[in-house]
């Protein structure tokens, strides 16, 4: 008994019959691979969308990063330090500090590590009578900028001013007739005019700088300040502000913020990082939220497919042998055993699986392209093109397709088998 040639027979007589059959087995097989290949397409869409949020959000966390530097440096320094025991309000009538502190405590903060605050400018500053000019001015005493040591150096916001030398507000070199490289008599010293300052319209038009040391000699006030001007670093630093950041590391200090238009759109930026930051966490729990529901909408549809197509197979293969009776019953008197029978029977059941399963899978695999390009169009194909033609998912799939139908076979080839063939051929 040639079983692949009788195979092939039967197929051909009863059309209808196997179609119906391999059908059941590809809606089957269908779901089975199409779940998981949809599922498949959903992570890679998942990693698509999040990877691209993220670049959008550090694009976004850089340019807030760039816009707050370069609002820093428009600002120049934009924290003020004052002796504790400072009165503010005796500091903005008079507009420089009575009280005083050392000098050491621009190089405490300079080489504390702070990282939200930087360009550190010590200064002594005293409204002062120049007697040679007979002015009344503001003199400020500064050494330059003492940078954090652990940092790059930077271009500093404030040039230093150097020895013997003295720097001019506009107003007080216009009316006094003085220009770069200038002499000039100044309470008893004679100094270089080194830089003279276009108008900027604050006291500092009628201010005059000059060394840190030669105010301190002048005032008897060596290794003694009474201000120090620092820049804020205008980015989003969670945890803790510059303020808190320099008090923690001198506590004798009080710290003043300048700038608060400044200010309020470094909050306004930061609150825009952080939204962001939020929006990507929100896609990600929606997106983990999507796949849970489609991972439980898979544990209930396939196991009713499953069972429906074992339903559905094994009544079309009682029917099948029920059709076959004669044929069968003629084989079983000519001497064929009873698992030649089975053989004969499960032939077929293994044609339906394998054709079937793989109808199946290409239904399977378009199907889901189809659904996840309607859900996410660009990066559902892009995604799908290196999902789809899972050859170890098609192979698992063509197991699940002939183990459904062998398993679905197996009764009604069992019962043919053991049929009386005496009393299947007196029957017909």
């Amino acid at each position: 008994m040639n079983i692949p040639f009788l195979t092939l027979k039967e197929i051909a007589h009863r059309k209808l019959h196997f179609a119906l059959a391999a059908l059941a087995v590809a809606l089957a097989t269908g779901t089975f691979i199409g779940s998981l290949t949809f599922l498949n397409l959903h992570d890679r869409q998942t990693d698509l969308i999040m990877l691209e949020k993220e670049k959008e959000t550090e694009r976004v966390m850089a340019d807030l990063r760039e816009e707050m530097r370069k609002a820093g440096l428009d600002l120049s320094h934009n924290l003020l330090i004052l002796p504790k025991n400072q009165n503010l309000k005796d500091f903005y009538a008079e507009d420089y500090a009575r009280e005083d502190m050392p000098e050491e405590n621009v190089d405490r903060l300079a080489e504390s590590g702070i990282i939200v605050a930087r360009h550190f400018l010590p200064s002594l500053r005293r409204r002062v009578e120049w007697p040679e000019m007979k002015r009344t001015i503001v003199l400020i005493g500064s050494r330059g900028q003492v940078p954090n040591l652990y940092k790059d150096p930077r271009k500093p916001l404030v040039q230093s001013v150097p020895p013997e030398t003295i720097v001019l507000g506009h107003e007080l070199a216009h009316s006094l007739n003085l220009k770069e490289g200038d002499q000039t008599a100044f309470m008893g010293r004679e100094l270089t005019v080194h830089r003279t300052h276009p108008a900027r319209g604050t006291t500092d038009d009628i201010t005059a700088w000059i060394y840190l040391p030669e105010a301190q000699a002048l005032f008897n006030m060596q290794g003694r300040i009474n201000a120090i001007l620092a820049l804020e670093c205008m980015c989003p630093i969670e945890g803790v502000t510059a303020k808190q950041a320099i008090e923690k590391i001198l506590p004798d200090i009080q710290v003043i913020e300048m700038g608060t238009h400044i200010l309020a759109r470094q909050d306004s930026r930061n609150r825009a990082g952080q939204e962001a930051q939020e929006a990507l966490e929100r896609a990600v729990r929606a997106r983990r939220e999507e796949r849970i529901g489609i991972q439980t909408l898979m544990a209930i549809v396939i196991p009713l497919v499953m069972i429906a197509c074992v339903v559905w197979v094994g009544m079309l293969a009682y029917q099948n042998v029920k059709a076959r009776s004669a044929e069968i019953g003629l084989f079983r008197a000519l001497g064929v055993s009873a698992p030649r029978i089975v053989q004969l029977v499960l032939a077929k059941a293994l044609a339906v699986g394998l054709t079937g399963g793989l109808a199946g899978g290409l239904l399977g695999f378009g199907g889901a392209a189809r659904l996840a390009a309607g859900a996410q169009d660009e990066i559902a194909l892009t995604s799908a093109a290196e999902t789809l033609w899972n050859p170890a998912l098609l192979g698992a799939g063509l197991l699940a397709a002939v183990f459904l139908t062998v398993i679905s076979t197996w009764i009604p080839a069992l019962l043919a088998a053991r049929r009386d063939p005496a009393l299947v051929l007196k029957g017909e």
